[in-house]
């Protein structure tokens, strides 16, 4: 944190915090003998580090003995005060880190709006007004006021907090200030870091100034140490007190880890979603000490504590606050549901009202100022909340007896420039901008003691300290560290090389040094470099996840982007070689290629440089654009062209002119070029086909025979490899190194637009939150706004007002006693997570399911709802003291925490879906839809009513949730898992406010909630209190301002609460709740042993017996779902069919794709001749459209995994349909779009190549019928299986290559050898082979010039005379008949021999072929069913069952 500054660059001292309130936290909060070590550490580096005899060395001695003291002296060590001194002494010895403060006067900020508020359809998509509108949208931006009039100044070691509800401007105003303006259409004011502008401070400090977003985005498999010891390495100063670079780095990477609490996470890796790290609570810590390593000197911390329970968000700030008053930063904060022990660590606070500013001053005098405006507080409502409150008109609480009072944000804001604390502000402004603004003194000295900071090497006006070689050293170390964290998917990636060289080189196995194998010997080296050229492409969604932290890094001005590119390249050179020595060698020597040092060295490296060119271009793609969807199209096309016009599949001489360019912008072409003619120079395959010989020719001799073979002599019985390799495909040896030259041309270009590219474009595309309607039906006005910061709600809490008649209410009581749960766990005994509890849920009572974190609240949910499928549950459950209905799933309602939904479907059809298949098929449909209007009238969703789900804020979202279970009609009780976590304080009032008026109309509910406030608190009617293990604390009433439980746990020996404390966390402070906290007693035993034990048994028992005077409640249906097979599949359906008109993203690439592919395909292969090359590009024109099924079952695989996950998370534990249904369902909607999207592509293909009309039927069907029928199928059979998207497209490419590689197309059947059996098990071999036979069967062949062979007949005898019994047998013509020397033979006059000849393919067997492929279809199908059972439905062993007991 130190960097050099001359003597006048010394700031004067800032004055001292006016806010003696704040909440001082003790450095040693998070790891006290983690500070007392690295005190001694400390104390070495004073001494050692500074040279003998220098000015600095009586300082060094000083500290040394101060420290020296302090350790000697009893009591707890004082880090703070030790850190303080020691920048003391810095400051003496003229070094000192650099403080900086933001003023802000006049400040406005426009952002860019949105006029269309409509869910886009297929059918709106293409419409005129549509297209007319988007170019109105492009040229002319719709505007908007975000932030108007702010004004203020956070000085060094102050903290800020700014409040406000969601779509405020609070995120703005963060940005803002710490000088991220891009997003915003434009920033107006005077902003002024001291005496640094804007401008400049983008340009030459960026670093200094840092925006922290609420997500803590970090390399998952980097470990904590490293992570943070990047961030120092990247901004560790040239001048410092510590000699040894690295010294300094490891010293402040001790320093920060110790005081944020994170030693003993040093070498854990941070994790993420998919990869185990460190808690959530700890990744907040490492980004606070990411951002001090990086030696910011601004820090705004966007809604950083979102997620979090209280106890982690308390330490979140506290380490704030230890971080500002040691390092002298300026902290700038946003928060939800701030408490009021967070609140008091703040110094400043801001209130913003509709981008307005209501308030700015003073923390602790915040409170009586809106209180003085004429508004009170609720019971305990905290300070932070307040505040909030204010500015919702519906929350608000007026004082009596104020008549003049304001009310808009403009009232507000007024009412505030009018107040002496405005005229404070003003002067607090006034006094920062005399100190510090407009002094070049202060400037020029900032700037000289930046520049100090730089390393040699580096520009003085760059806003980086390292120079280019130091920044790379540390990125590439770090690539290497990444890797390593990684080590899985490393060793994959390898493996994957291995393998798939092993299964090619056991196909091409030792080829015969014959012309049989020159086509297969062709296909080998054509393999070896497109699959190491294409293996690439699986970075491209790697390389976007990272991109956010490289951004953020930029940002933060770590390291150029471009050295993030340059690292990766080069750290990923040896790792390539190694890969493709593996996937050379193995594949080289298996197929028995020449076997020469010369030519097999040429052969890798080709290989080797090929692959390193095709990762650098797309790599440069993903680089180039800012969408990963467009990035994978622009690969996808990226590879179709590399195949088709490497030469390979359709050789240069036979390209089309107009689309031959496209083979010179293609460095493949080059690498196979030099491959093939490297192999087939020394290459004299021994003819396999010579002319003519059989009966009749026994006698014959070499001089009256020719070799059939494309590049044969009369009179040789080989034919020479550079002889077939220039007239087949133009190519020639001497063009090696030529090709090599041009090959590292493009890689080099390639590289160079990578390094442009990473440095130009560093952001993400970025969607704007906006609420989207069902066109087509009156919806509510839309939002005039589509910037982050969202829409303005409507206070309206709850519709009190409701009438509920025709709600299903019920005077049944659900009840447990002794409730048990425990689950195995492999090698260990088994963990017991519920132990004995017991309650009870009663009508028309709203019961609070609280405990901290683990203590097993959702477990006990998970198994009252009867949704624990695993371990062993034992105690008893009741409904009016008698047995469960058998249908008690479908009588409960089961509002998870996660929000899931189908995100196209308005929210009207997703409670009619809710209603049509919970209630019984009985009900009348209208009835159900009356009921359904009911519940979105009571859950305050009708403005929302025609709202896609997927656009809803989160509070309305968790509405949605609730009104899907109340359409449900739950006649016994509704269950709700942490309804309020992720919303301010506002959205969870309103979501508590509803839950109560529901309770208050006879609903019965038990919620879940983690350490509400004291006002939501005091909604609840009951409590039942959990610790860890799963033990009762408490069950019983709350009582008026919870009295009644405080009174329970006063009168046990728990401390007094005070008035102003939270009875949420008071009572969780007195069980030793949080990870440091212990209890003083047993409370759980203290409840066994309570009179209120005894008397929540008594109760029960008096539910039970009065209950039992009943009829046994009674199942509302017998089968297990409400409705039949045949309705679920209807309604399933009719549900799908929407979601694939509104998911235009989806269906219109489902069609390009077919467009796209028939189209390049087809010109491609324009108007083939009936030549034999032209016969064989009508094969490979029918084999690469086939390939197009590997994109489209990727494509399909996305929606079929993503609905199953809302059928497993939320509709199967709620017994909506069968999961028959729904895969059936599934099937049935990607047939109809997949057979008109393969019809359009048969469209554009099929005469594009040339193919005869009249032929054109049978194509048709297995094309645009079966074809689409088999990729449906056996995507979804795919799908079915697989965990996730990532593995579904990996599994389908691992068996597709299968499929490919033993259809007889790339190496024919008479060469598959052993493999002939994987021939006939392939469904490609019979797809190709009845389009083939179809399109080509029964056709003459007519030879081009290079295609004739020559031989001279006998003397005495014409080419007819001579040639005629064998082309009779043999098949070919001859166009000399009549001559007597150099015959003209063509080998092939029919299609149907060069079928069965090369490819063991038969005209007669197309309809053959369509039978074998519908039963594929059919395999496929009943496969996706038993897939689903097997890896989604079916829990546990099909040997032994975990034991489920209920005693």
């Amino acid at each position: 944190m130190d960097g050099t500054k001359s003597p006048e660059a010394t700031a004067p001292p800032l004055r001292a915090r006016s806010s003696s309130h704040v909440s001082h936290v003790d450095v040693g909060f998070f790891d006290q003998t983690g500070v007392q070590e690295l005190r001694k550490t400390l104390s070495r580096h004073q001494a050692d580090a500074v040279p003998p005899g220098s000015q600095l060395e009586s300082y060094a001695t000083s500290m040394q003995t101060v420290d020296n003291e302090k350790a000697l002296a009893p009591g707890r060590f004082n880090f703070e005060q030790t850190l303080r001194e020691t920048v003391q002494k810095r400051t003496e010895a003229q070094i000192q880190a650099r403080e900086l403060g933001v003023m802000f006067r006049d400040l406005h900020v426009v952002g860019v709006g949105s006029t269309s508020s409509y869910q886009p359809t297929m059918g709106t998509i293409f419409s005129p007004s549509h297209i007319v509108q988007n170019i109105q949208d492009a040229r002319h931006p719709p505007l908007r006021d975000i932030l108007t009039g702010f004004e203020g100044v956070v000085r060094p070691g102050e903290m800020l907090l700014v409040l406000g509800r969601p779509g405020a401007g609070c995120s703005t105003l963060l940005k803002v200030l710490s000088n991220h303006r891009s997003d915003y259409h434009s920033v107006t004011g005077d902003v002024k870091y001291d005496s640094i502008s804007p401008e400049d401070m983008q340009k030459q400090f960026r670093g200094d100034v840092q925006y922290c977003p609420e997500d803590d985005v970090h390399f998952p498999t980097l470990t904590v140490d490293q992570t943070i010891k990047f961030a120092a390495k990247m901004r560790t100063p040239r001048s410092r007190l510590v000699k040894s670079r690295e010294e300094h780095i490891q010293l402040e990477t001790d320093i920060l880890t110790t005081i944020f609490g994170l030693r003993h996470a040093k070498d854990t890796v941070v994790g993420d979603a998919f990869i185990r790290g460190i808690s959530g609570g700890e990744k907040k810590r490492v980004s606070i000490a990411e951002a001090l390593a990086a030696r910011s000197c601004i820090n705004a911390w966007d809604n950083s504590t979102r997620g979090l329970d209280s106890s982690t968000a308390l330490e979140f700030i506290q380490a704030l606050r230890i971080a500002t008053d040691v390092f002298r930063t300026t902290t700038i904060v946003t928060l939800y549901q701030a408490g009021e022990s967070l609140y008091q660590h703040f110094d400043k606070v801001c209130v913003v009202y509709e981008g307005k500013m209501a308030y700015f001053g003073p923390a602790d005098r915040a409170r009586q100022y809106f209180i003085d405006l004429g508004y009170e507080p609720a019971n305990r409502q905290t300070t932070a909340d307040f505040l909030v409150s204010v500015t919702d008109p519906g929350a608000r609480i007026p004082r009596a007896h104020v008549l003049s009072r304001p009310r808009t944000a403009v009232e507000f804001n007024e009412h505030f420039r009018r107040s002496t604390f405005n005229q404070l502000n003003k002067g607090d402004i006034q006094s920062y901008e005399h100190e510090f603004v407009g002094k070049e003194d202060r400037a020029s000295a900032y700037t000289k003691s930046a520049h100090a900071e730089h390393a040699r090497g580096t520009r003085n006006r760059s806003p980086y300290i390292t120079s280019i070689a130091m920044q790379t050293r540390a990125v590439m170390l770090r690539r290497v560290q990444m890797m390593w964290g990684n080590k899985i998917a490393t060793f994959l990636n390898l493996f994957s090389f291995a393998f798939q060289a092993v299964i090619i080189g056991s196909v091409f196995f030792k080829l015969k040094e014959s012309t049989d194998a020159y086509f297969s010997r062709g296909g080998v080296l054509f393999f070896a470099i497109l699959f190491t050229a294409l293996a690439t492409m699986a970075e491209i969604p790697a390389l976007f996840a990272q991109r956010p932290i490289v951004n953020r890094h930029e940002k933060a001005a770590l390291y150029h982007p471009f050295v993030e590119a340059l690292a990766l390249t080069l750290v990923d050179i040896p790792i390539t070689f190694v890969v493709t020595v593996f996937f050379g060698v193995v594949l080289y020597f298996m197929t028995g290629l020449q076997r020469t040092a010369g030519q097999f060295f040429i052969y890798y490296l080709f290989v080797f440089s090929t692959s390193l060119v095709m990762k650098n271009w797309f790599r440069a793609v993903a680089a180039g654009v800012k969408q990963e969807p467009t990035a994978l199209t622009i690969a996808g096309i990226s590879i179709l062209t590399i195949t088709l016009y490497s030469s390979y599949v359709i050789p240069k001489p036979t390209m089309i002119g107009a689309l031959r360019w496209i083979s010179y912008l293609n460095p493949v072409r080059y690498s196979f070029e030099a491959l093939l003619t490297n192999e087939y120079r020394t290459l004299n395959g021994t003819c396999t086909q010579i002319a003519p010989q059989g009966p009749g020719y026994e006698n014959v001799t070499l001089a009256n025979q020719v070799c059939t073979v494309v590049g044969a002599l009369p009179g040789q019985a080989y034919v020479e490899g550079s002889r077939f390799v220039f007239l087949s495909y133009g190519f020639t040896f001497d063009n090696l190194w030529r090709n090599f030259g041009i090959v590292a041309a493009f890689g080099i270009a390639f590289f160079i637009a990578l390094l442009a590219f990473t440095e130009r474009n560093t952001s993400t595309y970025s969607s704007r939150p906006i609420v989207l309607f069902n066109g087509g039906r009156k919806a509510r006005p839309a939002s005039n706004a589509n910037d982050e910061e969202g829409q303005k709600k409507d206070s309206k809490l709850v519709n009190d007002d409701v009438k509920v008649e025709g709600l299903a209410l019920t005077t049944d009581i659900f009840s447990w006693q002794h409730l048990n749960y425990t689950i195995p766990i492999p090698g260990e005994a088994d963990k017991q997570l519920l132990q004995d509890i017991s309650g009870y849920v009663a009508p028309g009572k709203l019961t609070a399911l609280m405990g901290e974190s683990g203590a097993g609240k959702t477990t006990l949910l998970n198994v009252l709802a009867q949704r624990a499928d695993f371990g062993v549950v034992s105690g008893d459950m009741f409904v009016n003291g008698q047995g469960l209905p058998q249908d008690f799933q479908s009588q409960t309602g089961y509002c998870q925490q996660q929000d899931t939904h189908v995100p196209t479907a308005t929210v009207r059809e997703a409670l009619i879906f809710s209603a049509k298949l919970r209630q019984p098929q009985s009900v009348p449909m209208a009835e159900k839809i009356a009921y359904v209007d009911k519940c979105i009238t009571l859950c305050g969703l009708e403005q929302y009513a025609n709202a896609a789900v997927g656009t809803l804020d989160t509070e309305q979202r968790k509405r949605t949730t609730i009104a899907v279970e109340l359409a449900a009609k739950p006649k016994l009780l509704l269950f709700l898992d942490e309804p309020t976590t992720g919303l301010d304080s506002q959205s969870a009032w309103a979501i508590l406010a509803f839950l109560r008026n529901l309770a208050d109309h006879g609903q019965a509910i038990l919620c879940t909630i983690h350490q509400p406030s004291a006002e939501l608190f005091q909604v609840f009617d009951r409590l039942l209190l959990l610790r860890k293990g799963g033990q009762t604390v408490y069950f019983g009433d709350v009582g008026q301002n919870a009295t009644t439980m405080i009174h329970y746990f006063e009168r046990n020996g728990a401390r007094r609460c005070l008035a102003e404390e939270n009875p949420a966390e008071y009572m969780l402070d007195i069980i030793g709740a949080g990870a440091n906290a212990t209890a003083s007693s047993d409370w759980n035993k203290i409840w066994r042993d309570s009179h209120e034990a005894d008397q929540l048994q008594e109760e029960i028992e008096a539910i039970h017996v009065e209950g039992r005077k009943r009829p046994p409640p009674e199942a509302a249906f017998c089968s297990e779902f409400a409705t039949s097979w045949w309705n679920q599949l209807v309604t399933l359906y009719q549900r799908d069919a929407r979601t694939y008109w509104r998911d235009t993203t989806y269906t219109i690439a489902k069609l390009v794709l077919n467009i796209m592919f028939g189209l390049y395909v087809g010109f491609t292969f324009f108007h083939s001749k009936s030549t034999q090359q032209g016969t064989q590009n009508k094969l490979f024109a029918i084999f690469m459209v086939t390939i197009l099924s590997v994109p489209l079952a990727n494509q399909l695989q996305i929606p079929f995994i993503r609905v199953r996950t809302v059928y497993e998370i939320r509709e199967r534990p709620s017994r909506i349909y069968s999961w028959t249904a729904l895969i059936a369902s599934q099937i049935l909607i990607e047939i109809p779009w997949n057979i008109f999207g393969t019809s359009i592509l048969f469209c554009c293909w099929y005469w594009t190549v040339g193919f005869d009309t009249d032929r054109a039927g049978y194509t048709y069907l297995m094309m645009s019928v079966v074809f689409p029928l088999y990729y449906t199928t056996i995507g979804q059979a795919v799908a079915a299986m697989a965990p996730n998207i990532e593995i579904a497209a990996m599994l389908f490419s691992l068996i597709f290559s299968f499929v490919i590689t033993f259809n007889g197309v790339m190496q024919p059947f008479s060469q598959l050898g052993w493999w002939q059996w994987m021939y006939r098990l392939s469904p490609y071999t019979y797809l190709i082979e009845g389009l083939l036979g179809q399109v080509i069967g029964h056709q003459e062949i007519h030879c081009s010039a290079v295609e004739f062979v020559t031989l001279n007949p006998p003397s005495g005898m014409t080419c007819g005379q001579y040639m005629n019994p064998f082309l009779s047998s043999a098949g070919g013509y001859l166009t000399n008949p009549n001559a007597t020397s150099e015959c003209q033979l063509c080998g092939l006059n029919s299609s149907d021999s060069f079928l069965k000849n090369s490819f063991n393919m038969f005209y007669s067997h197309h309809w053959r072929n369509f039978g074998f492929m519908i039963a594929f279809v059919l395999f496929n199908i009943a496969c996706t069913f038993l897939f689903t059972y097997l890896f989604r439905i079916h829990k546990g062993s099909f040997f032994s069952r975990p034991k489920k007991t209920k005693s």
